[in-house]
């Protein structure tokens, strides 16, 4: 399996219901870059959240219900990486952000998240559809399609495109 579908990291915890307006404020848009965005991403929910993550090097963004919802921003995840977030785990995405995320090579994982906690050590294995801790099997879900993951493994839908133009990539 590919490096790129087996994501570890440390949970960062959010809510339930976080649009994209939260992390990519029109706020900081204008004029200013996806680095600065970045540092200020999430302040409204969980002030000091985008320098946790920084300090340790990136992580696993953790939520609960529709995040992603209500905007069709492709910068969102632009800022999801700057702040090197690997994967979002949640509940369930705003189908907009879903294909974002997909398009630019951010994993989403999908399960019930009640029982993870701030600072877990997470591994999603996104070609299974698992994400357990420390060896133990805590979710199970169905594996990402097999497009989806080519799609990630790539970086994205534009790097996917220009390696297989024409899909065939099995």
């Amino acid at each position: 399996m590919s490096d790129s579908l087996l994501i570890t990291g440390s949970a960062f915890m959010l809510g339930d219901d976080v649009n994209t307006d939260i992390n990519c404020s029109n706020k900081y848009l204008p004029g200013k870059d996806v680095a600065y965005v970045a540092q200020h991403a999430f302040e409204q929910l969980s002030p000091g959240l985008a320098s946790q993550i920084a300090s340790q090097g990136g992580g696993i963004l953790v939520a609960g219900e529709h995040f992603g919802i209500n905007s069709s921003r492709e910068q969102a995840t632009h800022v999801l990486h700057q702040m090197k977030v690997r994967a979002v785990v949640a509940k369930s995405f705003g189908r907009q952000f879903f294909r974002n995320a997909i398009n630019n090579g951010l994993p989403l994982f999908e399960c019930d998240t009640s029982s993870l906690v701030r600072g877990q050590s997470l591994e999603l294995d996104l070609a299974k559809g698992g994400l357990s801790s420390q060896g133990r099997m805590l979710q199970e879900t169905h594996p990402l399609p097999p497009e989806i993951l080519a799609i990630l493994s790539m970086g994205g839908l534009v790097p996917f495109l220009q390696k297989y133009p024409d899909w065939n990539f099995v």
